[in-house]
């Protein structure tokens, strides 16, 4: 099992910036790929940004040159932030965190992010 902790949403204007941050935990050994995603009300979660154990990079054409994923770790934690630039209204959502490994595939309890125009 694998356990995720998200932090880093709120409320932020038009224009700035935040920082999302996922700790995972727990049998990370064998874990591949770790992405955000996001959902807005009456919408389905759709891809925001992954980044793979090899640290290749994949962005939703939407956020490409706003958003930054990156990504640290060691033997007992792995964590993945995703710097978010320039927001738009349009990026209010609940963001979750995603860990797929041999273990299986997990997800964060996600954390809301508003952008007031």
């Amino acid at each position: 099992q694998v356990q995720l902790v998200e932090s880093g949403g709120g409320l932020v204007q038009a224009g700035g910036s935040l920082r999302l941050s996922c700790a995972a935990s727990g049998n990370i050994f064998g874990v591949n790929t770790m992405a955000w995603y996001r959902q807005a009300p009456g919408k389905q979660r759709d891809l925001v940004a992954s980044i793979s154990s090899g640290s290749t990079t994949n962005y939703a054409d939407s956020v490409k040159g706003r958003f930054t994923i990156s990504s640290t770790r060691d033997k007992a934690k792995m964590t993945v932030y995703l710097q978010m630039n320039s927001l738009k209204p349009e990026d209010t959502a609940v963001y979750y965190c995603n860990v797929m490994g041999l273990t299986g595939n997990y997800w964060g309890q996600g954390t809301q992010v508003t952008v007031s125009s």
